[in-house]
């Protein structure tokens, strides 16, 4: 017998998915983490797997404002599902960024499984996505933002990091 129904959980995450787009709108990440249980882990594949709210509020505050995660305009759901067994909700999510002055669109997906814990928080969320596109990208928004005047040093930095120079990818 499922311990939630497909409601409770599709509802809980649409609840955290709006929280989400008040935390991209203000720039301000330190609440991501209480949507979480206190025991939860997050498993990100390019950056680790992180353990309770305190070391997920780090990460996510530290990454989603800095380059390029400050710049994700929104995370859009292409499509979910529920898992009743295992208590999960899957879905595709966007991370698209700005037009970076020329009307372009930079975009990339990834899969995410939530693990729903009651009372509307999750014990769990793992983001599944090729690093290596979503580096490629951003080098490509990169790029194009430098042409127009619209790349700041912190990104310039990102791609003397990354990818050699403002004009790679």
């Amino acid at each position: 017998m499922p311990r939630f129904s497909a409601e409770e959980i599709t509802e809980a995450y649409a609840g955290f998915h709006q929280q989400v787009a008040g935390f991209t709108a203000s720039g301000d990440w330190h609440g991501y983490a209480d949507l979480f249980t206190e025991d939860a882990t997050y498993v990100e594949h390019a950056y680790g797997t992180f353990r309770g709210r305190e070391e997920i509020r780090r990460w996510s505050v530290r990454t989603m404002t800095s380059f390029p995660g400050r710049l994700m305009t929104g995370f859009p759901i292409a499509w979910q599902t529920v898992d009743l067994e295992r208590s999960r909700l899957i879905c595709e999510v966007g991370n698209p960024m700005p037009d970076p002055g020329d009307g372009s669109q930079h975009s990339e997906s990834n899969l995410t499984i939530m693990t729903y814990a009651g009372d509307g928080l999750f014990s769990r969320e793992e983001d599944v996505y090729n690093p290596l596109r979503f580096l490629r990208t951003t080098l490509r928004w990169a790029a194009i933002a430098e042409a127009h005047g619209r790349l700041d040093d912190e990104g310039r930095a990102y791609v003397a990091t990354y990818g050699g120079s403002p004009t790679a990818g």
